[in-house]
């Protein structure tokens, strides 16, 4: 049996392989497995991770437990938010207010003086600047707002890919990215540069060239790369 074709229920109970019920037991809760091979699960006893074979994989319990990501999981231990590796173990002696899920090998986390930040796999701090908020990393790059309100992306040492502000920002994908200004939403290319004038009320990135744009008067267009509109929903 291999954990990539284990399924959670409808219900999100219990586990199933090919449709069948496995490990003999129902949970209270229960959340897909991530590689190495493990999942979240609630008991009565609380929360913790089981391996393929049903197996918890340590004894300890936790108030509530997260998938497996860069073989790293975030736990919650009272109000205490950490990371453990695939063998139960604390990553770092910090405690947050709230840990994110590692991507690309980075985190993103909020301090107990609600201040956010990344941590790379052994729990450091990868810049020494506080953020209002900061995103997750996407092929390098991450979106953070700064003490001043204002949106930048930054890249996976800390340091800004551009120098302009935004109202808000979303992540790259296909070498362009959503971004706000006092307009509206528009998108932009990796300089920063917006790709045309027009600015839309909503906004989704490109998927294979077009992307879904609302307007202010909540009407729908699809546009092109550069911005043409190439039908009217």
């Amino acid at each position: 049996m291999k954990w990539q074709q284990i399924n959670v229920s409808n219900d999100g109970t219990h586990f199933l392989y090919e449709g069948n019920l496995i490990f003999g037991k129902h949970f209270i809760e229960v959340l897909k497995f991530h590689s190495p091979g493990l999942a979240p699960v609630v008991d009565e006893s609380g929360a913790y991770h089981i391996n393929e074979l049903g197996d918890a994989l340590y004894s300890k319990r936790y108030n509530r437990t997260f998938g497996f990501y860069c073989n790293r999981s975030s736990v919650i231990e009272n109000t205490d938010w950490f990371h453990i590796d695939e063998k139960g173990n604390r990553i770092y002696s910090n405690f947050y207010s709230w840990t994110g899920n590692y991507q690309e090998n980075l985190c993103t986390v909020r301090n107990k003086a609600n201040q956010y930040f990344h941590i790379d796999l052994d729990g450091n701090r990868i810049y020494s600047e506080n953020y209002i908020y900061t995103g997750d990393f996407k092929d390098g790059v991450a979106c953070v707002k700064l003490q001043n309100g204002k949106f930048r992306h930054i890249d996976s040492n800390g340091n800004p890919i551009n120098d302009l502000l935004f109202e808000d920002l979303g992540i790259f994908h296909k070498n362009f990215a959503t971004a706000k200004d006092a307009r509206g939403w528009f998108h932009i290319d990796r300089k920063g540069n917006e790709l045309y004038s027009e600015r839309y009320l909503m906004i989704e990135p490109f998927y294979n060239g077009f992307a879904l744009v609302t307007l202010f008067d909540n009407s729908k267009r699809i546009i092109d790369e550069n911005g043409q509109v190439m039908l009217t929903l």
